[in-house]
């Protein structure tokens, strides 16, 4: 029986496939600024004095800095990356997921990384994987990542893209089919004649948004496309071909005819609220936004700026872009591309996250935003009632000459674009790790504060419903993102008042009546989007000991059992209907409920018994009783030692 690549790349690295949990000892690792200085704490906080992996931290979503707080954190990780003998990108190097394709990714390697979009190497060929902060801090610290056996999903891509349309389109097309639901707990590797087609960055889009689907990653074979890309960065040494075998196995597999694919675009508040442009043409816009780490390579800088040559956008929209690296920008500048966006009336973002993430360019009240980003819920852009929709750099860039949601196919012939075919870099915002400095001064600000730990479980366990969410709940939703917060990512206490803000403007007042222990009640798709453990990590810190909800994501689910929360799901989901906000429930003999697959739950307030499931693994019930991943992994190194 032919092996898959992720079969191959898991065999590769002596993991027993016939596991059920697969543990993953990571080649390298990466971090970024918004959840690196808890990872940091953490791991301080297990007394560490190196890293063991080969591990990156990219300085690139806690740009913006109108006060003491993110300089803060950029000078803690600043030093503790010479500390421990970590290679750092600095401000305006560029974002983490495109700089790391540029400059680490290696096919046949697995990826760890402290950020959703991880799985964004698969671009290349490499198993990336995106993880909450203290899983990764375990991982630096050497100990595997532990991550339940996904099914494997091949997508069979066939025939050639038609002009106007693009790798986006793909993903979207796919989005609009699997759901933001339908990748838990799988793995989409892409074959067939199709693949030749597209570019790694073409590729790197696709998987960047499968996070989207909640998939554990993405992969695409490493072939001749991809040496030929390594080539340009003067990489080839890193190359190695990759491919799936002949008679390869899949779960399942779906096939899609590139031929059929037509300009897409996601409406307002979910990646997979998907449409076709031709659909929306006609809908107005403020703003067009074109990067992120799912769109801001060269070739999507060139295109945009093909299609914006000679021409100005529209005088009600405001144009912004946003190119992913230091390196294209510079590349850009070059060759005329950033010349034709400037006369055209586009504005020069900073090469970071930026806008994607909340950070400066929030559109106006009550108006539509086209952006090429990865992900639209409500409330993420900054703006609460704006409407974002994603599409491709080329619909974007056509919809802004037009001031209006527009079909790219009417403007007729697709741009010329040259790639150039050396893409090398100086490297001068590339920090590289020499050796570890155990003297090196590491300097903490007023606004770094120590990390929550939590707290082994009592024998009874008694919580009240604090909230009742519902389906696809992000973790925006549960903790904001944007200026505000990321401001405030190392200093938990200060973060408590934004807690469930989104969802319940009156939760913060709330909080000095609730009891020392209590409960989230959620439904599907519980946690979805961002890796960031502050969705956890803050909610315990004020007594939040479990959450109750029909399925959960998956991150956000390890994240729960990493920090003590128990994840509990419902058996029947029609029992999300019988507790209220306010309701007591109790849960007896926790310790031992714990280790059966059954958690059985009696609501006090209602007088009814209520079946849970937990499916812990013998390790998740250990960390759960020690009190969070923290406490357990201390107590390991101390026990070695």
């Amino acid at each position: 029986m032919g092996l898959n690549i992720f079969e191959k790349i898991i065999i590769s690295h002596g993991i027993d496939l016939n596991q059920q949990e697969l543990h993953l000892v990571p080649d390298q690792v990466l971090t970024q600024d918004a959840t690196a200085t808890p990872v940091f704490l953490q791991v301080e906080a297990m007394g560490l004095s190196e890293v063991k992996p080969f591990v990156v931290s990219y300085l690139d979503h806690n740009t913006l800095q109108i006060d003491n707080k993110n300089p803060d954190d950029h000078l803690y990780l600043q030093g503790i990356a010479k500390k421990l003998g970590v290679h750092l990108s600095r401000p305006g190097n560029g974002i983490c997921h495109q700089l790391h394709l540029e400059n680490f990714v290696k096919p046949g390697g697995i990826l760890l990384g402290s950020d959703s979009h991880t799985p964004t190497a698969g671009g290349a060929g490499m198993l990336g994987i995106g993880a909450g902060g203290l899983d990764v801090a375990v991982a630096i610290a050497g100990e595997p990542y532990f991550v339940p056996k996904p099914e494997v999903v091949g997508v069979k891509l066939i025939g050639e893209l038609p002009l106007w349309s693009t790798a986006k389109d793909i993903i979207l097309s796919i989005l609009k089919e699997v759901t933001v639901k339908g990748g838990v707990g799988k793995v989409f590797e892409y074959f067939g004649e199709g693949v030749k087609t597209l570019s790694v960055y073409e590729r790197a889009t696709i998987c960047n948004m499968g996070a989207e689907m909640g998939a554990t990653s993405s992969l695409f074979p490493s072939d001749e496309i991809t040496y030929s890309y390594l080539k340009s960065l003067g990489r080839q040494q890193d190359w190695l071909e990759l491919k799936p075998d002949l008679d390869a196995q899949y779960e399942k597999v779906i096939e899609i005819n590139l031929s059929g694919i037509e300009p897409m675009v996601a409406l307002p508040h979910s990646p997979d609220n998907v449409k076709k442009v031709s659909e929306l043409a006609g809908t107005p816009l403020f703003q067009v936004a074109i990067g992120s780490c799912t769109n801001s390579s060269y070739k999507d800088m060139a295109v945009a700026a093909g299609i914006l040559k000679g021409k100005k956008i529209a005088e009600n929209v405001s144009l912004v872009i946003s190119p992913g690296s230091r390196r294209i920008l510079s590349k850009m500048s070059e060759t005329g591309v950033l010349k034709d966006l400037v006369d055209a009336g586009a504005r020069i973002l900073e090469a970071t996250c930026g806008p994607c993430n909340g950070i400066g360019q929030a559109p106006a009240a009550g108006t539509n935003s086209l952006r090429t980003y990865n992900r639209n819920y409500q409330g993420r852009s900054g703006t609460k009632d704006a409407n974002v929709f994603l599409a491709s750099p080329e619909t974007a860039a056509v919809s802004a000459i037009f001031g209006y949601i527009t079909d790219p196919r009417e403007m007729g012939d697709y741009p010329e674009v040259d790639i150039p075919e050396n893409l090398s870099d100086n490297g001068n915002l590339l920090v590289f790790a020499q050796k570890k400095k155990e003297d090196q001064e590491v300097i903490k600000g007023p606004n770094i504060k120590p990390m929550p730990v939590g707290e082994p479980h009592e024998r009874d366990l008694t919580l009240q419903a604090a909230l009742i969410a519902g389906d696809n709940v992000s973790t925006d939703d549960i903790l904001p993102g944007g200026a505000n917060m990321l401001a405030l990512r190392s200093n938990i206490p200060a973060s408590v008042p934004f807690v469930f803000s989104r969802m319940d403007k009156e939760f913060s007042k709330k909080i000095d009546q609730l009891p020392k222990t209590w409960v989230v009640v959620g439904g599907d798709n519980y946690g979805q989007g961002s890796s960031r453990e502050h969705a956890v990590m803050v909610p315990m810190s004020i007594g939040m000991k479990a959450v109750l909800a029909k399925s959960f994501a998956r991150i956000y689910r390890k994240n729960l059992i990493n920090y003590g929360v128990i994840p509990l799901s419902f058996v029947n989901s029609t029992d999300y209907d019988k507790i209220s906000l306010g309701d007591v429930l109790l849960i007896a003999d926790i310790k031992e409920q714990i280790k059966r697959p059954n958690v059985m739950l009696f609501n006090q307030t209602k007088g009814i018994s209520i079946e849970t499931y937990c499916s812990l693994s013998e390790r998740e019930e250990d960390i759960l009783l020690a009190g969070g991943l923290l406490n357990y992994v201390k107590n390991k190194l101390e026990w070695k030692d």
